[in-house]
């Protein structure tokens, strides 16, 4: 069979040799019938065609070095295997299981440090890291009203993180802005925890001592956020929590914080009392916590404490913050706990939403070996978020088409794309968005389509499939650096009967976010004194 070949400048030059090897000789004589004649006329064009056919073939030698892509075929897209089934009975699992208690930890402390010494940076600390299933029975029967919730939660979330950039890039100051009062029904106190800004899905806890002698508490972690705080006792007014509230007066190392304190005056909104500094923080769903600024001990299991952490002691705690007792905040602001214990790193592994398994949070512990390694950026605007130098995508192995720079982060703070364990769901900016589903979908034409679910405009009726090969996709950093992400880190079931969905969203914001959907599995390590974010496949 003969290929047709693309339509080049290079090509386009040999089809035109082709055709005049074929044309006929014209120095021949019409008129000559004699044989001899004929012979020699033969010979002379057959030696002519050879010498054409010889100078074509070296043409087009010589082509194929100067345009080789022009004369070779584009490899097959690259795969990656999806197995169906075990994602459904991961899907059915979560909906049945009953957490179990976890174990305390030891009341002895190896190690103590203070918040204000410098002697802790270079320590590592580490506490286990859970997924909310893991921790809190869910109410839902099945399992697509389960994905929903989350989804509702994840909106709100991400909502609120780009309300909070705009505000910053727009010079409104929090201390502005107050909360919007929000009817709380009683029902709505049982669904899954909605924390921090809504703190969007808040599905990552992890397990810390607070006080002294400690006490146990499951705090949510968010990148997104920087202030941490706590439910204290007395309660105005207080959510429903799986741990007994903090009691102040039970713990020696509480102390209230001054206001004329630097802790004090770091905090957007802040009010003095009596010589005693009160906090106020509220997010983007309505929800706040108001209370007491205080300093306390913070203990990381077995690997040490830390002294004089200024935290929030909520005793006014509006919202749907469900089950945990406070949020821990990693963002790179002041106040945060990275910045507090002067981290020089911290790194945590997300295991699956819907999985009962655990890993780990841990700071000053530097960048696993084989690292995909990008650049971390800060924005003049908002010292809170993790940018990270994404370039693009691969989708089967071949980049998706986008302006060069798409994802620059501006000098204004426009722009950009964050790393963030609260946010679910990765948010693309829409052209972005919509370059990486066409990308994904053309290759995926042999696999039977559905409606769309929520956000999700891309989803496929697996239910008669155990497996199937999909077309990989990739992060890309630049330098040839990319992050293949597992099948199921992208293509995830939204019900218990077989239908996935392409997890990834379109936002009309500058802003786009890598969502912990897209991290699950993967080590992500934040190299706070590098500037670097590492990720870390299977170092969980």
């Amino acid at each position: 069979m003969f290929k047709a070949l693309p339509l080049t400048a290079g090509n386009c030059f040999l089809i035109k040799l082709l055709m005049s090897a074929n044309e006929p000789d014209a120095d021949v004589p019409f008129l000559l019938y004699n044989q001899t004649l004929n012979k020699q006329n033969y010979k002379r064009k057959t030696m002519a065609s050879s010498s054409k056919l010889s100078f074509i073939l070296y043409v087009s030698f010589l082509l194929s070095l100067l345009f080789p892509f022009s004369f070779a075929r584009s490899p097959p897209p690259t795969t990656a295997t999806l197995d169906v089934s075990v994602s459904l009975k991961q899907a059915q699992h979560i909906l049945s299981f009953d957490p179990q208690s976890s174990e305390p930890f030891s009341e002895t402390r190896p190690v103590s440090f203070n918040s204000s010494s410098s002697s802790s940076s270079g320590y590592i600390f580490s506490v286990p890291l859970h997924s909310r299933g893991s921790i809190r029975k869910t109410h839902h029967t099945d399992y697509k009203s389960l994905v929903l919730s989350r989804l509702d939660r994840d909106s709100a979330r991400v909502d609120s993180l780009t309300t909070e950039l705009e505000l910053v890039v727009n010079g409104v100051h929090k201390s502005e802005l107050k909360p919007v009062p929000t009817e709380i029904k009683p029902e709505a106190l049982s669904t899954p925890v909605t924390s921090g800004t809504s703190l969007g899905s808040g599905e990552y806890f992890t397990r810390v001592g607070i006080g002294s002698p400690a006490k146990l508490f499951y705090m949510v972690l968010d990148t997104g956020s920087d202030i941490n705080w706590i439910q204290c006792e007395p309660c105005s007014e207080c959510y429903q929590q799986t741990d007994p509230i903090f009691n102040p007066s039970a713990s020696s190392t509480y102390s209230p914080v001054s206001c004329d304190s630097r802790q004090c005056s770091s905090l957007q909104v802040s009010e003095c009392r009596g010589g005693k500094c009160l906090y106020q923080v509220s997010y983007g769903d309505g929800s706040y916590t108001v209370g007491d600024f205080v300093t306390e001990t913070v203990s990381f299991g077995n690997s040490g404490n830390i002294k004089g952490v200024a935290l929030g002691c909520g005793h006014t705690n509006e919202g749907l913050f469900v089950a945990a007792a406070g949020l821990l905040g990693l963002g790179g602001g002041p106040l945060s706990i990275t910045s507090q214990i002067k981290a020089t790193s911290f790194s945590y592994c997300l295991v699956d939403r819907d999985s009962a398994g655990s890993s780990s949070l841990d700071f000053n512990a530097g960048l696993p070996a084989n690292s995909v390694v990008a650049p971390l950026l800060r924005s003049r605007k908002v010292d809170t978020f993790y940018y990270v130098g994404l370039t693009g995508f691969s989708v089967g192995g071949h980049p998706v088409q986008l302006p060069p720079g798409f994802f620059d982060l501006d000098q204004s703070g426009n722009g950009g794309v964050i790393v963030d364990c609260g946010t679910a769901i990765t948010r693309l900016q829409t052209q972005a968005y919509n370059a990486l589903r066409d990308a994904f979908v053309s290759l995926t034409r042999d696999l039977p389509t559905t409606g769309a679910v929520a956000l999700f405009d891309t989803c496929y009726d697996l239910s008669s499939r155990s497996s199937v090969r999909v077309p990989t996709v990739a992060l890309n950093f630049g330098e040839g650096k990319s992050l293949d992400l597992p099948a199921q880190n992208y293509l995830i079931p939204v019900d218990s009967s077989g239908t996935f969905c392409f997890a990834f969203a379109p936002t009309s914001s500058s802003l786009s976010i890598i969502g912990n959907v897209q991290q699950q599995g993967t080590r992500v390590s934040y190299d706070l004194a590098g500037n670097r974010v590492g990720f870390s496949p299977r170092k969980c």
